[in-house]
């Protein structure tokens, strides 16, 4: 449709001729002869020369609801028709109009009392105009307020949707983009987790992990907790125990991890998963630091996370909690009382002694760490254990990192997909739905996924199946390639490694210290070699974990490797490196580490050719005949212009000659053809130097 100039013209009170020069100073296109033009242009035009604006813009919407509604009249007619054939149609036009009003009105409520909605990062102006529940017309009217011409069907961005929501008092979000496969297969919570506002942020529960010696009193320290504890439930108690549980403590929860020892911690670490927030390291104080101590102590600090010393055993008649604090001193876990950080507790899990000071200093912890997440959101979990169950099937025990996890959610969780038919709590209580920090059990998996798998809720079941079919799909490949887990040789090449990451076992304390001396003179400003266990004695699992974990290799120095810690490494994935001479450890070590260097990029002159002829010549191109001066010259390669001692500019060299026949490079001495993509201006006796780039290794 167009619209008359002469009758724009008299409505703004300008003869033609203004009018004319109007809109071209607004941008538009206007012939002099031209007689009329288009409605949304003439409606612009209003907009901005009409001096009563804001009357107009109301008559711009009015003009568009207008339109509009003449559409779905149209629309509803034809329907109609269709349908029922003899009805009166203008009642049912009323009467669908209505309808439709009733709807939208009902909508704006809800959107009232939600207080926002979410959109995509790009939307059509009729999708976004039937998520905030206006007409169409009104949309389009407010853009154009804002000087966007837009149809009905045009995409918009999230910024323009949000400026128009606020002109309409409406308040909208962005919606949360599907995780990148790539996030899901390598378990990146922190891309996962990742939120825009800060606003949308709670407080959640810390999760513990218990870790130490064997015999230290692990197991009846989580026993005294739970009992006295536990939060009260209607199933009367633990029926089915699920890998985690949680307790309250002054009105506020903590979730425990109920796993044997670091055991499980390593195995998720080293799967990518950082389910723990707080570590409780358990010395019994009868017995002081153990070598299973100090494993537990250097997996939770590469781990980076919080340190709280349990000093158990204090009732015991040889108990001497000094002792154990003078050696953890030694390892660099220095107590508060003593001028360090680190808290630690006497406590007795007999009498229950000092275990409500324990679980003040886990909250007074994660109330330093600032832990919190976003319960509105689509669910992110980590998987503790999961197994097949004879009554439901493949099953797992879930930590929820983020969201809200809810019955019948759609579910992809590393090679497993599936939607969520059971739900129980760690009291074996059938749940609808599970916030951040809460352990759950599920059924409804395709198949029992790993320990450390991510599971990410999605928006339906294909999706589901879809995205479970390409990171199995990323296993088979990444295992082809030996890349599973912990390639340290592969990340060396990519040049990603900062640090080489090692687990150092030698046959004496003698050995052991003469290779950290030598070791720590091996460095570098950019890359170094941190030692994140050593220890006396045979190369166990526990080492292959610890380095599969941190991404680290296992060094072992005159000592063997048992036949199961070699399969661990090979399912693991870990490269493990035994030496009888010390010498050539470091060696090979400097090697390794010369290989995290960032390789320098340097350049390479490959020759000098002299213009000698130029034979065509336009626009961008030419065709010229030279002389190999130096060196040679290589077909696709770049390449300096160069007169005299100047630099012209750079040019790329598109094609080469040697009399008729097209070839890759031309030696010394030798004349040729050369085609060249450029607007440079190029004289006889001109230079053309070409070159390339080359990554050099750098060593130590």
């Amino acid at each position: 449709m167009s619209k008359k100039i002469s009758d724009l013209a008299e409505k703004l009170g300008l003869d033609t001729k203004e009018l004319k020069n109007k809109i071209k100073e607004l941008g538009f296109d206007i012939k002099p002869t031209a007689r009329t033009i288009e409605d949304d242009v003439a409606e612009l035009v209003i907009d901005e020369l009409n001096p009563n604006k804001e009357a107009e813009s109301k008559d711009t919407v009015k003009i568009y609801e207008e339109i509009f509604d003449k559409e779905l009249d149209k629309e509803i007619i034809k329907q109609q028709r269709k349908q029922t054939a003899g009805k009166d149609s203008n009642k049912d036009k009323e009467k669908d109009k209505e309808e439709t009003e009733a709807k939208r009105k009902k909508q704006q409520q809800e959107i009232l009392k939600k207080g926002y909605i979410e959109i995509p990062s790009v939307i059509s102006v009729k999708e976004f105009s039937e998520k905030i529940a206006q007409n169409p017309a009104k949309v389009i009217g407010e853009l154009m307020k804002n000087g966007i011409l837009a149809n009905i069907n045009q995409q918009i961005d999230f910024d323009t949707a949000a400026i128009i929501a606020e002109d309409l008092h409406i308040k909208i979000k962005k919606k949360r983009e599907e995780a990148a496969i790539e996030d899901l297969f390598a378990g990146d919570l922190v891309t996962l987790l990742k939120e825009d506002d800060p606003k949308d942020l709670s407080i959640r529960p810390p999760i513990i992990s218990i870790m130490g010696h064997v015999d230290h009193g692990k197991t009846k320290l989580l026993d005294y907790i739970r009992k006295t504890n536990v939060i009260a439930s209607e199933a009367g108690g633990i029926t089915q125990h699920i890998g985690a549980y949680q307790v309250e403590n002054n009105g506020k929860k903590i979730t425990f991890l109920d796993t044997p020892g670091h055991e499980a911690f390593t195995a998720m670490r080293a799967r990518g998963a950082k389910a723990t927030d707080i570590a409780i390291l358990v010395v019994a104080a009868d017995e002081g630091v153990k070598p299973q101590t100090l494993e537990a102590m250097h997996h939770a600090q590469d781990a980076g996370i919080p340190i709280i010393v349990a000093i158990t055993k204090i009732d015991k008649e040889n108990a001497n909690v000094d002792k154990v604090k003078a050696e953890l001193a030694e390892h660099g876990l220095q107590p508060e009382e003593w001028g360090g950080k680190t808290i630690m507790v006497p406590l007795s899990s007999i009498t229950g002694q000092g275990i409500n000071t324990l679980l003040d200093m886990i909250l007074l912890v994660s109330e330093m760490e600032n832990l919190k997440a976003n319960p509105n959101r689509e669910a992110v979990a980590t998987v503790i254990e999961a197994h097949l169950d004879k009554n439901l099937g493949p099953i797992a025990t879930v930590l929820v990192n983020t969201g809200t996890l809810k019955i019948m959610d759609n579910v992809v969780v590393g090679a497993a997909h599936g939607r969520i038919k059971v739900m129980k709590d760690y009291a074996g209580k059938n749940i609808k739905q599970a916030g951040p920090s809460t352990p759950v059990l599920i059924a409804g998996l395709s198949i029992a996924p790993q320990s450390g798998d991510i599971m990410q809720v999605v928006k339906d079941e294909r999706t589901a199946r879809l995205r479970s079919i390409q990171i199995a799909t990323l296993k088979e490949n990444a295992a082809k390639e030996g890349l599973l887990s912990k390639d340290i040789f592969a990340q060396i090449a990519s040049g990603k490694l900062k640090t080489l990451k090692i687990v150092l076992k030698a046959d004496t304390k003698g050995s052991l210290e003469a290779i950290t001396s030598s070791l720590s003179k091996v460095r570098d400003e950019e890359v170094a070699i941190k030692i994140i266990h050593s220890a006396v004695g045979n190369i166990n699992e526990s080492d292959v974990m610890m380095a599969a974990a941190s991404g680290g290799l296992v060094i072992g120095f005159q000592v063997d490797m048992p036949g199961q810690a070699e399969k661990v490494a090979e399912r693991e994935h870990v490269q493990v490196l035994k030496y009888d001479i010390i010498y050539k450890l470091i060696e090979d070590l400097t090697k390794i580490l010369a290989g995290l260097l960032e390789p320098e990029i340097v350049e390479v002159i490959l020759g000098t050719a002299e213009v000698r002829k130029i034979f065509f010549k336009r626009k961008n191109e030419l065709v010229i005949g030279c002389k190999i001066i130096k060196g040679k010259m290589v077909n696709k390669v770049k390449a300096r212009l160069k007169r005299g001692t100047q630099i012209l500019g750079e040019i790329v060299i598109g094609s080469l000659k040697k009399v008729d026949e097209n070839v890759d490079e031309i030696k010394e001495g030798n004349e040729c053809g050369m085609k060249l993509n450029t607007n440079l201006e190029i004289q006889e006796g001109d230079e053309i130097e070409a070159y390339k780039l080359e990554k050099k290794i750098r060593t130590l």
